[in-house]
């Protein structure tokens, strides 16, 4: 069993990138479906107000933290974990892994301009590496069975799916079992940031919990509701379990 934390109701492995990569090649390597997810103070802001989502958290083979906030909060509450594994970090090395191994992967999400770009990057980077194929973010709801049928047909060892929370997660919560993938995460933005289109914080700013204001700041109108209005409740949420912990 691999160490977990409880944070606000949500499970968290405690794993260091390296650690996080030897599981999913053991996930790879037994070729049965698994399903990742990271979470950061939004997604547990959300999974608070929403039980389907957090029992599709808690129930994913493997859970990083993806956000410093998040490994500041279990330092405070007396379960520090090892490190963060940002979602964008795991894939690229995930990619690199997947070039060296022969694994197979499939692209999911983003506008079609967007994740063809990531796969014209990838496939330049890394000329070994296989893609199972690749389809944008954008459909109909019922188109959705015949996408999962494409997708399974594919025989991806590896599933990136970049839609926004919580639909990747419900997505993949409703699906992996039958696309029989064994090793699916959702990469939120990160098809963006590998394509070229939103450019990642400095490297002080990632280590200094700040990548969230550089993020900010590229596109103020769209994240200020995110960040100073919904996951300001983070705040409220980290204070009451310190104290239940305490009493």
């Amino acid at each position: 069993m691999r160490p977990r934390i409880e944070m606000m109701g949500c499970q968290v492995d405690n794993l260091s990138m390296e650690e996080t990569l030897q599981t999913i090649e053991g996930f790879i390597a037994s070729g049965l479906p698994h399903q990742h997810v990271v979470v950061n103070v939004d997604k547990l802001v959300k999974a608070q107000k929403d039980p389907e989502l957090r029992q599709i958290i808690n129930d994913c083979a493997l859970i990083n933290a993806d956000g410093m906030p998040v490994v500041w909060a279990s330092r405070l509450l007396g379960k520090p974990l090892k490190e963060r594994v940002a979602g964008v970090d795991l894939f690229e090395s995930l990619m690199a892994r997947s070039a060296q191994k022969g694994w197979r992967v499939y692209l999911l999400g983003a506008k079609e301009e967007i994740v063809s770009r990531v796969r014209e990057i990838y496939t330049q980077k890394y000329p070994n590496l296989v893609f199972a194929g690749h389809r944008n973010g954008y459909w109909k709801p019922e188109e959705e069975p015949s996408i999962v049928n494409e997708i399974a047909q594919a025989r991806a060892d590896l599933l990136f799916v970049a839609i926004s929370s919580p639909k990747k997660e419900q997505f993949l919560g409703a699906y992996q079992a039958q696309m029989k993938i064994p090793f699916a995460m959702g990469v939120g933005g990160t098809f963006d940031v590998a394509a070229g289109k939103v450019k990642r914080a400095p490297v002080w700013m990632q280590k200094s919990g700040l990548e969230w204001f550089y993020r900010f700041l590229q596109e103020p109108r769209r994240m200020f509701r995110r960040y100073f209005i919904e996951d300001m409740a983070f705040l409220g949420l980290l204070v009451k379990e310190w104290r239940n912990n305490r009493s």
